[in-house]
């Protein structure tokens, strides 16, 4: 091959000669003019790829083209949507600082730094200048530039200049233009602003620049962008569905729980119909664990400090723990507890333990505390006060095999119990951690050979893993398909270590155990946020606050309805009476918009028969009439079989 020829090589491991020079929208219309026309960047050797760069001799080059559901065609695509955005902002407020604008999960962002908030009238404005800019189908030109000219091109813009100083001496330094506008930036980006023709503004936010409370706020505006008209109508219609799923709005409307100023954000004060559906599922994990062998301990939730930096969480969680408080008199500085994990390693050392004593399976369903900085709080979905159902597991290495699918089994019972569908990441070292390589080579060969044996498909999340050990992620989705954070199973060599666990073996001699920490649920805040979106309010029966609310016809009607009432309660049912002096239609809609499973109507005609006029929540008929005891059985047996549907007869 001369040196005015290179070769590149396609996932096929077909070989392709091009001119030296060539660039990837080169190669993709060697390919084929079809190719070529829908090619937006380009796979080099696994990194995204600018169709214009030229390719080097041997590169391995995939074309990517313009699909919906290709993640980096998304990525390129949203990435090029926000220095649209960026332009636009530039051309309708010229002195507005630039921050950062990177694509994210579902869409895209750009920060600014502007004198005021962007109001609903402003992002009008603005995304039609965004399509003035798509129309003039400028091309995104990349650059690479000196340290010093960088400098030079953003000598006005500070937070520009910010970023630049932390770009490494080694690394290249590039720049991209799309007609007036030029940007600080890695890239990738479509080869035009023509491309980014399906996009639409969302709303726009404080954000304080780099996510630090003490920097200056910028307005952040979110927006998402498609390849087609229809997969962006489908986005937006499904983030509709999400605002009336918001579980912080459900949360007000059905009275649920609350964020008190005068208490704090991120501390969540639980109603007594919220603190219901907390009870149900603590009761029922709690019998779960208790088939499962495992043990109940409760562990004080102030430590001394020293405690925490035995176990690591000093060292590598410090930013999550609350500050360090001291009393009169106190020689030791006493913390809030982040996690159960060093007390339970405590209670596991309190005595000499036997291999024939393990698996030793302990579980605490309580409170920690993790100082979560406020921007990040968001309802019940990140909070300050955590409850969960943590569970350490202590065993031999022998067993962790049998303990990890244990626990997978559990996982599964309680997902499919609510009818959620899930998949496995196994989430390895992260930067910051403890222990050696060697002792985390250890883990996390031995969850790969569990996961393996066990025979269960599972993704692989490099660095995702907890500060102490690998683990398995639970990610399940939700009714309207997205995807959440669940339970977890973590491998842990370092705390038995730390804490100089052991136990006896059958010969005689000292073992280390392994740990494996646990929680279902994650946290029963948490996961109640998801459930009360995937549900959209409306539980299952077994889970609902009130399970049936008996409506007497008029006043006259009101002892036989009380009478029903306490029928049904005595059959373990949650029922209520509305007496209120209002009309029968309105505490009807009141209960409806409660989203109460059952409305019993009570009058003459059912006190003579013995019956209930039955509305079922989310029925087609709207009333069926059946004698009490018939009710009482059905209902049970919805409870009984944790049914998801509330549907009789």
């Amino acid at each position: 091959m001369s040196q005015e020829t290179i070769a590149v090589l396609l996932p096929d491991e077909t070989s392709v000669e091009l001119p030296a020079g060539s660039s990837s929208a080169d190669l993709a219309a060697a390919i084929g003019p079809g190719l070529s026309r829908a090619a937006i960047a380009a796979r080099v050797d696994g990194e995204l790829h600018d169709l214009g760069r030229p390719l080097e001799q041997g590169a391995r080059v995939e074309i990517v083209t313009r699909r919906d559901d290709d993640p980096d065609a998304l990525f390129v695509l949203r990435h090029s949507a926000a220095h649209v955005l960026a332009t636009a902002v530039r051309q309708l407020h010229p002195g507005a600082g630039i921050g950062f604008g990177p694509p994210i999960e579902d869409g895209f962002y750009y920060d600014f730094d502007v004198a005021e908030p962007f109001t609903p009238e402003d992002l009008e404005r603005i995304e039609a200048t965004m399509l003035d800019v798509v129309e003039t189908d400028d091309g995104f030109e990349r650059r690479e530039v000196s340290r010093e000219e960088a400098e030079e091109l953003f000598e006005d813009d500070p937070l520009k200049l910010e970023r630049l100083g932390e770009i490494p001496e080694e690394e290249t330094i590039s720049v991209y233009r799309d007609g007036p506008f030029l940007d600080l930036c890695r890239g990738p980006h479509v080869p035009r602003t023509g491309e980014v023709r399906h996009f639409k503004l969302l709303h726009a936010a404080g954000a304080y620049w780099r996510g630090d409370e003490k920097r200056q706020m910028l307005q952040r505006i979110y927006g998402t962008a498609f390849y087609s008209e229809e997969a962006l109508q489908e986005h937006l219609e499904r983030l509709e569905e999400a605002r009336r799923r918001d579980h912080r709005k459900l949360g007000r409307e059905l009275d649920l729980f609350s964020i008190q100023k005068d208490i704090g954000p991120g501390l969540i004060c639980w109603h007594p119909r919220g603190a219901r559906i907390q009870l149900e599922l603590r009761r029922w994990i709690e019998r779960l664990l208790e088939t499962r062998g495992y043990e109940f301990v409760y562990t004080p939730h102030v430590s001394r400090e020293a405690l925490f930096e035995r176990s690591g969480h000093l060292q590598a969680y410090e930013e999550n723990m609350f500050p360090s408080m001291r009393g009169e008199g106190d020689k030791e500085a006493y913390r809030l507890k982040p996690m159960n994990c060093p007390a339970h390693t405590l209670i596991y050392a309190s005595r000499q333990r036997s291999y024939r004593e393990l698996p030793l399976r302990l579980s605490e369903i309580d409170s920690v505390y993790r100082f979560e900085r406020s921007g990040t709080l968001h309802g019940l979905l990140r909070v300050r006060m955590l409850t969960m159902d943590d569970g350490h597991i202590f065993c031999t290495p022998d067993q962790v095999e049998e303990e990890i699918f244990t626990a997978l089994d559990l996982v599964d019972e309680v997902m499919t119990t609510l009818g959620l569908s899930y998949r496995l990441d196994l989430a390895t070292r992260p930067e910051k951690r403890i222990g050696s390589d060697d002792v985390w080579d250890r883990a996390e060969a031995s969850l790969h050979e569990a996961l393996e044996r066990i025979g269960v498909e599972y993704g692989v999340d490099e660095g995702g893993g907890a500060f102490y050990g690998p683990k398995v992620d639970i990610k399940f989705r939700d009714a309207i398909g997205r995807e959440w954070q669940g339970a977890t199973i973590q491998l842990d060599f370092n705390l038995p270590e730390r804490f100089e666990l052991e136990y006896i073996g059958p010969d005689n001699a000292p073992h280390r155990p392994v740990m494996i920490h646990r929680a279902i649920f994650g946290t029963l805040e948490r996961f109640t946020g998801v459930l009360i979106e995937h549900f959209a309010g409306a539980f299952p029966v077994w889970l609902s606050p009130d399970q049936v609310r008996v409506l007497p016809v008029t006043d006259g009607h009101a002892e036989g309805a009380a009478a029903i009432v306490a029928r049904l309660r005595e059959a373990g049912l949650r029922a209520g009476l509305d007496a209120r002096s209002d009309t029968l239609s309105y505490r009807i809609r009141d209960g409806e918009l409660m989203k109460v499973p059952y409305l019993l109507v009570v009058g003459d005609r059912e006190l003579e028969a013995g019956t209930v006029a039955v509305r079922v929540r989310g029925a087609e008929q709207k009333q069926l009439t059946m004698p009490v005891d018939e009710f009482v059985t059905e209902v049970s047996e919805k409870v009984r079989a944790k049914a998801l549907d509330a549907h009789l007869g």
